[in-house]
Parts: C-alpha cells; sequence; structure tokens
C-alpha cells in the first residue's frame, strides 16, 4: 500500500499526495509505454503488409446471426455457411440458414464475388439461388485468419463471423 501524507497544516482537507511516488510509479510507468510501443510497432507491421483478395484464399466456416426487418415484423435468422475464396475475387459457399427457426434447404448452394482493400477492409457479394442477392461489407483480421461481415441491403440486420478452415496452401 502506498503511504499518504498531508500536505496542509489543516487534517480535515481531502488533499493528498503519495509520499513514496519514486520507485513503483516510475516502473509501472515505463512498462506501459513499453506495452505501448510494442502496440504500435506490431499495429504498423501488420498494416504496412497489407490485405489483398489473396490474404483471405481459403475456406471459412461462418455463424450468422440477425433478422430481416419486414412490415410484418423482424424474422430471426440464424445459420452457418462453408465459403470457399479463390484467391481473385470469387466465391463458393453452402450454406445452412434457419429463418424463424425453419430451415429451407440445407447446404444451399452460392457463388459471388469479394474485394479486399489493402485496409483489410472490403465487400462482399452473395447470389444463391431462389434467394434476394446479398450485399455485404466485410473486415479481414488475424491475418486473413478471422472475416466478420454484415449485410448493408437496407431491411437486413445481419452479421457473421468466421474462422479459417483451410489455407490455401491446403487448396493448391
Amino acid at each position: 500500500m502506498a503511504k499518504w501524507q498531508h500536505t496542509d497544516s489543516n487534517p480535515g482537507k481531502a488533499e493528498r499526495h503519495p509520499a513514496n511516488f519514486g520507485g513503483n510509479m516510475k516502473f509501472r510507468i515505463s512498462l506501459v509505454l513499453l506495452v505501448m510501443a510494442l502496440a504500435a510497432s506490431s499495429a504498423v507491421t501488420a498494416h504496412a503488409s497489407g490485405c489483398t483478395n489473396s490474404t483471405i484464399k481459403g475456406t471459412y466456416a461462418f455463424t450468422i446471426h440477425g433478422q430481416i426487418l419486414t412490415p410484418g415484423g423482424p424474422l430471426l435468422v440464424d445459420g452457418i455457411a462453408k465459403t470457399t475464396f479463390d484467391g481473385d475475387g470469387e466465391l463458393t459457399q453452402v450454406s445452412a440458414v434457419a429463418i424463424n427457426g425453419n430451415i429451407p434447404l440445407i447446404w444451399s448452394p452460392g457463388t459471388g464475388a469479394y474485394s479486399v482493400n489493402s485496409d483489410c477492409t472490403g465487400t462482399m457479394t452473395l447470389i444463391s439461388t431462389g434467394q434476394p442477392t446479398l450485399h455485404l461489407a466485410i473486415l479481414v483480421s488475424q491475418s486473413g485468419n478471422h472475416i466478420h461481415t454484415v449485410v448493408t441491403d437496407p431491411g437486413f440486420a445481419a452479421a457473421s463471423d468466421a474462422e479459417r478452415v483451410w489455407a490455401h496452401e491446403d487448396l493448391d
């Protein structure tokens, strides 16, 4: 515990200062500065390499959650998908998505396109037979091992998270 001393002759005043500010506090400040410097250098290194379409070449397992907003009330959406990105902007997918607890087609096939920017943000378009085309904003993280998405079409409040199942080296 820190030792405290009064700085005023009136003991009723609340102003206090630590008597031993030197050693421990200087060490803590130095440690915090070191951690911040290491974190900043890691972020610069990770950002310097940037992202491209090939960053997410491989197969990912997505978990999907959200709602479709309709005049009759929201429809709950929950599902999973296996999506394979070819590294050149094209994708294939199979999904099992429940709408209000009903899955119309298990492992519904789909195709699409994607684009990843150098800052690891991007877009994705999904086309599935009998379903509306979906447009998504994507964020690539963990050196391409995770993808986060949100549907950008009006009337949808749905997002998904994915982790890499197979890397592109396994697909070549």
